[in-house]
């Protein structure tokens, strides 16, 4: 029952016509999402088989990143099957046996109805589409095509064709609030959301070699346990000599090395700031640590953690270091661009209040997700729920072909499999017991598995021409997963906490 019941929380936000859920913390933090695995985090679930399904649906959301939705859907429908079953007298254990040949049938119909797709960083178009289909049912829909855009550079930029391997660790998603979501873009380099220390250091670098450096940047402080008493105002002058001295030290070592700009991970002082203009070194301070590793990882540099290993090998290289400042309050970020090592990218949001950036960041992240599983296994199957029906279909003709009681599991499993495509029709405003007979009867006429839900109401439902496609592995991920969770849990037959009293 728990599980159904998450299944129909769900299921409305399924689809491009799919619902948004706000969500409520227990202190009052608001949060508008359609991302099913982002619902389900936020869900605060008691119950035990409950919560095995939020984990379902995150490991969906770890293994592919897109497809959280329908994991839950599927896992679901095929409880409340089981359970008419279990309610027929066939032991639980002969259905989580006959749902795991069903599955294995699923994945079979789906290799076989798989095409092969285009990965070519000349031609973009056939990925955007993708991209597109998966940014369909989010808020960002209203600047979709710059959206998908976005993350299709961002993965191609990072990806290592050859090997089917994309790093995420390079592609960083930066957010501001403020001024229109169509103000987003994608920077080939590294924004950080810090200024330069002065305000009058040059707002504009050009050809900058950096010296990264995780040490304080300030003179060093007595390093001892015991009070150090100034008496005379000689004693003072000295100390105060000694430090500044020490200071011009610092910074001589930095552009002896040949460094134009600092990124500092400490702070510095405002004595230390106004000697560094003096010697016209510009520098940035309080750089967190994935910052700094990732402007050393696309300047070619070296985080150096003391003064005396600076050397001019160990400094990164950028084209262009420039302030960008936004808004009426002129809000300012450091962009470092034309980096030796190109692969690092930024994607950069923008969005009328935090809520919508939050959204808008889930969302690309799914896109991202979906191109790279594509780079990955670049075969596809129609969406719309049409890669489903079809292994509705293989499912409920191979249970025709057998004798044994698995049978019923099989017939069930493929009931189940048209969850999906019901939520859709539901989700758009058609009647779903209608469409969907009429687009079974369809795809077994014309032996076309890329008939699917026609949500947009266009009047055509081939997929094909819509370009709805979603990734092989990820349909297969979500039927394997679900199949696994309801095999556990058919398996359970009581639940027993410690304060029941009934030990």
């Amino acid at each position: 029952m728990a599980a159904r019941q998450i299944a129909s929380t769900v299921k409305t936000s399924l689809g491009p016509k799919g619902l948004d859920k706000i969500m409520v913390s227990s202190d009052g933090d608001v949060t508008v999402t359609n991302d099913g695995a982002t619902i389900m985090k936020l869900m605060e679930v008691e119950h035990e088989i409950a919560k095995l399904m939020v984990q379902l649906s995150q490991s969906q959301d770890d293994e592919i990143g897109d497809g959280t939705t329908g994991v839950v859907v599927l896992a679901g429908a095929l409880l409340e099957q089981a359970e008419g079953l279990i309610d027929r007298g066939i032991h639980p254990i002969r259905i989580a046996d006959g749902f795991e040949l069903a599955a294995q049938c699923a994945i079979k119909q789906l290799d076989a109805i798989a095409e092969p797709f285009p990965v070519d960083p000349n031609n973009k178009e056939p990925l955007i589409q993708i991209a597109m289909t998966t940014l369909g049912s989010k808020i960002v829909n209203k600047c979709h095509r710059q959206m998908a855009e976005m993350a299709v550079d961002a993965v191609l930029n990072v990806a290592d064709i050859e090997k089917k391997d994309v790093n995420f660790e390079l592609i960083k998603i930066e957010t501001k609030v403020g001024g229109r979501m169509e103000d987003s873009m994608l920077v080939k380099g590294v924004i950080v959301d810090k200024t330069l220390s002065h305000s009058q250091m040059p707002k504009e670098l050009r050809n900058v070699k950096l010296a990264i450096l995780t040490c304080p940047f300030e003179p060093p402080k007595p390093k001892t346990k015991h009070k150090l008493d100034v008496t005379s105002a000689e004693d003072y002058r000295a100390l105060r000599e000694y430090e500044q001295e020490k200071f011009t030290q610092m910074v001589k070592q930095v552009k002896d090395a040949g460094a134009t700009l600092a990124i500092c991970q400490w702070g510095f002082d405002d004595e230390a700031n106004h000697l560094l203009l003096q010697q016209e070194l510009p520098a940035v301070r309080w750089v967190g640590g994935p910052e700094i590793e990732l402007i050393a990882i696309a300047t070619g540099g070296r985080i150096v953690p003391r003064f005396e290993e600076l050397t001019p090998e160990k400094l990164g290289s950028a084209g262009l270091v420039r302030e960008m400042a936004f808004g009426t309050s002129k809000d300012k970020m450091l962009v470092i661009e034309e980096c030796k090592n190109s692969k690092a990218v930024t994607i950069f949001l923008r969005g009328g209040n935090a809520m919508i950036i939050a959204e808008a960041k889930r969302s690309i992240h799914d896109a991202i997700c979906v191109v790279r599983s594509l780079v990955k296994d670049s075969r596809i199957v129609y969406g719309g729920g049409a890669a489903e029906i079809s292994c509705s279909l293989a499912v409920a003709k191979e249970a025709d072909q057998l004798s044994t009681l698995e049978q019923y599991a099989f017939r069930a499993f493929s009931v189940a499999l048209e969850s999906i495509p019901l939520a859709l029709a539901e989700n758009s405003g058609l009647h779903p017991i209608e469409t969907l007979s009429e687009l079974k009867a369809s795809q077994v006429a014309e032996k076309k598995p890329s008939l699917g839900v026609d949500c947009m109401l266009t009047g055509d439902s081939d997929m094909k021409s819509h370009n709805v496609v979603e990734s092989l592995n990820s349909k297969k991920q979500q039927i394997l997963l679900s199949t696994q969770l309801v095999k556990m849990i058919l398996k359970i037959d009581d639940v027993r906490s410690k304060n029941d009293g009934s030990m």
